[in-house]
């Protein structure tokens, strides 16, 4: 009897990985192919120039920052928007930036990950990449809640750090694919 319940075992999980396995084949044919890729483009809805800021409300979405659901990082502001697909920012937030900034540009979320050591040896959370300049993969994560690393300052790093509350923010919207505008 025991022979036979570990080969059902073995049939019921060998045709669950097999379903994964072609849904992420077709979940990864549904994404465009030029969003696949993390790198910078010159898009006619992006400005790679600095974005008109309004002066009364200096956290508005800027102008020249794209068109539908989408991150927006300001290199120059530090800041983060969070835009929905009538173009609604939904959050918006300051964050700290690594030593090596993205070039202003529309890139797409290339990878997550839930947690990982960062390349400043800070442990975070809620990863997630959109590009890589010189070998150093840039992305919004979180330190995780009590993390001592003392970060050596000689490491490049592009880890674009968010409180927690607003890397769960970002989690939750910046889904594989997702395009990320980098303006100045």
């Amino acid at each position: 009897m025991a022979g036979s319940s570990s080969g059902i075992v073995v049939g019921l999980t060998t045709a669950a990985l097999a379903t994964v396995g072609f849904l992420a084949f077709q979940a990864s044919a549904t994404v465009p192919a030029e969003l696949s890729k993390p790198r910078a483009d010159r898009s006619p809805a992006v400005s790679t120039s600095k974005a008109p800021r309004d002066k009364k409300d200096p956290d508005a979405l800027p102008s020249g920052s794209g068109t539908g659901r989408r991150v927006v990082y300001s290199l120059d502001d530090d800041r983060v928007w969070l835009v929905d697909t009538d173009g609604e920012v939904k959050r918006t937030y300051r964050v700290s930036p690594g030593s090596v900034d993205p070039l202003p540009g529309a890139y797409a979320v290339s990878s997550r990950s839930n947690a990982v050591t960062g390349t400043d040896g800070m442990p975070v959370e809620h990863v997630v990449r959109f590009a890589t300049v010189d070998g150093v993969t840039i992305g919004f994560s979180t330190a995780v809640k009590g993390a001592t690393a003392n970060p050596d300052p000689t490491v490049k790093t592009g880890g674009i750090r968010e409180s927690s509350a607003n890397g769960n923010a970002m989690w939750d919207f910046a889904t594989v694919g997702r395009p990320v505008i980098v303006i100045r």
